[in-house]
């Protein structure tokens, strides 16, 4: 027979196995561990310190709670279902060592503001890594676009060619994209840190702790104010959640880029071998996994935030067993972002070329220079739209003829409108095109030189 926790002398049995099992989170919960030991530690001492159990006690308590923590690095503990869940099995294992003193730590805590106090200090962990690997995917988009300013790329809107822009400014936008990332987890954080302990099961506990002390030793800005809003609060977590699927979908958005880019219709970059698999069947062909996985997983962590938008939109006030299901969508949605993070890191740093001749034959054989005609002529007095028109002519027959803009010779400009002279041709080569776009935030050159700099120190801090 299996050992269940011993709630109360309430119940004469154990659980039926299978409830047991379908009961259990010890399979998933072990990964709140460290921060279960770290929050009972913090417990412990406040305990002590509040002379609610003996000094000594709660020495033995911290003792016991950092072997367990041994124990568990080691790979020397190892509990299985019986256990339940993570909190009980550190409790368990800690009154095995330290003898009854361990059924002590238990005092003035509830398992419902224990597991929120994990699931915190947990994600605070998490969110700050995720941060980390933010700043380094910004880095290697820095990285590409310093050796890139000068190098030219089809700008689309409704994927058809629109106008020319600089290939630095294009990877600049996403790491504008990921700048908003880092500033939105580094808000989640404070609605994040705040600390439950002390809040009991919903409505704080009769023994006279310091919940503000428990808090200054995890490192928590400050304690919920309503014991009932401590325990059943979760809105950190859909929060995150929030954040990560937009992490989620800018990392999509690059790597749909990618995907179309590596194609032989684009022919924009060469997949290198390391970040790259082949056909079982078609030795020629060379597969992007690396963004279509990250763009099969973003479906993923959508699906967990809407899972705990359901989980809690019909929750009565406060703990119900529901909220054992927001781990599961937290800690998959956590690997899955870290995980996408760094592989798309990877692909920038190692896994991809681009062709900066294919990508100039491509800006020069299109008409995304014919705004800059119009443009041309609204710079000699002529009317923007009356240029509009007059341009959207010339695209036409020139497509009739089977003519780029810049073929068409001096007299064919001028029968269009006197306005034009020989310097139209240099106003829509592509370069100059580029350039001339040097208002603020723009793809000029001297733009994107200031826009790099700024990056660099932003990131610096």
């Amino acid at each position: 027979m299996t050992q269940q926790p011993n709630w109360s002398e309430r119940f004469e049995s154990a659980l039926h196995p299978a409830i047991a099992r379908f009961n259990a989170s010890i399979n998933f919960d072990i990964e709140l561990i460290e921060y279960d030991l770290t929050g009972s530690i913090a417990h412990a001492k406040m305990l002590g310190k509040c002379d609610i159990i003996p000094p000594a006690e709660a020495e033995q308590l911290v003792a016991g709670l950092e072997q367990i923590r041994q124990e568990y690095r080691e790979g020397k503990f190892n509990p299985g279902i019986d256990a339940e869940d993570v909190h009980f099995a550190v409790e368990r294992r800690l009154t095995e060592i330290v003898g009854d003193a361990g059924k002590k730590l238990h005092t003035a805590r509830s398992r419902n503001d224990q597991v929120g106090t994990d699931t915190r200090l947990y994600l605070r962990d998490q969110i700050q890594q995720i941060r980390s690997q933010l700043r380094e995917f910004q880095t290697a988009l820095l990285d590409i676009a310093d050796n890139n300013v000068e190098t030219l790329i089809p700008g689309y809107t409704h994927l058809q060619r629109a106008q020319p822009v600089s290939l630095a400014h294009h990877l600049l936008a996403y790491y504008q994209m990921l700048q908003r990332d880092w500033e939105r987890l580094g808000d989640v954080s404070r609605r994040v840190n705040i600390s439950p302990l002390g809040c009991g099961a919903l409505a704080g506990t009769t023994f006279p702790i310091d919940r503000h002390y428990t808090a200054e030793l995890l490192k928590f800005d400050k304690v919920y104010a309503n014991s009932l809003d401590g325990v059943s609060d979760r809105d950190f977590a859909i929060e995150f959640l929030c954040a990560a699927s937009l992490i989620m979908v800018h990392l999509s958005r690059l790597s749909e880029e990618v995907i179309l880019w590596a194609s032989e219709e684009f022919r924009f970059v060469t997949l290198k071998d390391s970040c790259a698999t082949g056909s079982s069947i078609m030795p020629q062909k060379k597969n992007p996994d690396v963004p279509e996985l990250v763009r099969g997983k973003t479906g993923r962590v959508f699906g967990h935030l809407q899972a705990m938008l359901v989980i809690m939109k019909g929750l009565p006030l406060a703990y119900n067993k529901d909220l054992q299901e927001d781990k599961e969508c937290l800690f998959d949605s956590v690997n899955t972002v870290k995980g996408c993070l760094e592989a798309m890191t990877i692909l920038l740093k190692e896994g991809l070329e681009f062709r900066p001749q294919r990508l100039a034959s491509a800006v020069a054989s299109d008409f995304s220079n014919a705004t800059d005609v119009a443009d041309y002529l609204a710079a000699k007095g002529v009317p923007f739209r009356e240029a509009y028109n007059l341009v959207g002519k010339v695209v036409k027959t020139s497509i009739a003829a089977d003519k780029l803009l810049k073929d068409l010779t001096l007299l064919e400009w001028q029968q269009i409108h006197p306005a034009f002279q020989e310097d139209i041709y240099e106003a829509i080569a592509p370069r100059q095109v580029v350039a001339a776009r040097n208002s603020y935030g723009g793809t000029g050159f001297a733009q994107i030189e200031k826009a790099l700099l700024a990056a660099r120190t932003e990131i610096a801090f």
